[in-house]
C-alpha cells in the first residue's frame, strides 16, 4: 500500500488525499510535520530534502514530493480520466490552474490563513491580513470569470485542476465571509464540496 507522509491539516497533503479518494486508491497516511515533527529526521530528509509535507512513498520504494506533481503522477500512472483529462488541451488547462494555485491563489490567501488561524490575536498583523484578503478576492474573481464559461476549471468535467484551487476555496469561504458575490464560483464550490471524496477527506478537517 502506498504511503502519504504528512498531517491532514496541511493544504498540500489534502490535495493528495482528496485525489486518492477520488481514484479510490487505498493508502496509508502518516502524521508528520507541524506538531508531529519528524520532517527534519534523517529518514524523512532522505525522502524529502525540503523537510516539508507531503511525501509520497510507493510500495517499491519510489518517493517524490510536491503535492501537485504527486497528484499528476498518480493520475497518469493509474490512467484515471476522472482526474486527468484525455484531451491534451483540457489537460493543459487543468495543469495551468494547478500552477496558478501555486503562483497566485496560494500566496494570496496564505497571510490570511496564517494571520487568522495560526497567529494569536495579540500578534496578528492586520495590514498583512487585509492585503491578503484583497489579493484573494481578486484571485477568486478570476476563477469566477472562468467558471462563467465552463462548469469546472479546465472544462465541463471535474479534473485535478479543481482539486488544488478547491482546497484554497475551502479556506476562502471560511476566512473571508465579507467576500463579494461570485455566483459562478459558488455554484462550482457547491458541486465540488458535495463530492464524496471531498466530504470524506476535506470537509471533516477543521482549519488549524
Amino acid at each position: 500500500m502506498l504511503k502519504i507522509w504528512g498531517r491532514n491539516t496541511s493544504s498540500n497533503v489534502q490535495k493528495v488525499i482528496w485525489a486518492l479518494a477520488e481514484m479510490k486508491l487505498p493508502f496509508e497516511r502518516i502524521d508528520v510535520g507541524g506538531a508531529f515533527g519528524k520532517t527534519k529526521d534523517p529518514f524523512y530528509l532522505a525522502m524529502n530534502p525540503n523537510s516539508l509535507v507531503p511525501t509520497l512513498e510507493e510500495e517499491d520504494g519510489f518517493t517524490m514530493w510536491e503535492s501537485n506533481s504527486i497528484v499528476r503522477y498518480l493520475a497518469g500512472k493509474h490512467q484515471n480520466r476522472t482526474l486527468e483529462p484525455a484531451d491534451l488541451q483540457v489537460r493543459a488547462r487543468a495543469q495551468m490552474w494547478m500552477d496558478w494555485q501555486l503562483s497566485v491563489m496560494g500566496p494570496s490567501i496564505t497571510p490570511v490563513f496564517w494571520g487568522l488561524i495560526r497567529t494569536p490575536p495579540e500578534k496578528r498583523d492586520p495590514a498583512a491580513i487585509a492585503a491578503g484578503k484583497e489579493k484573494t478576492v481578486v484571485a477568486a474573481k478570476i476563477m469566477d470569470a472562468q467558471l462563467g464559461k465552463t462548469q469546472f476549471m479546465a472544462g465541463n468535467d471535474f479534473s485535478y485542476g479543481d482539486i488544488s484551487v478547491g482546497i484554497m476555496i475551502y479556506r476562502y469561504m471560511q476566512l473571508i465571509p465579507e467576500r463579494p458575490a461570485t455566483p459562478n464560483l459558488d455554484r462550482w464550490y457547491a458541486a465540488i464540496s458535495s463530492r464524496p471524496a471531498f466530504k470524506e477527506q476535506i470537509a471533516v478537517v477543521p482549519l488549524t
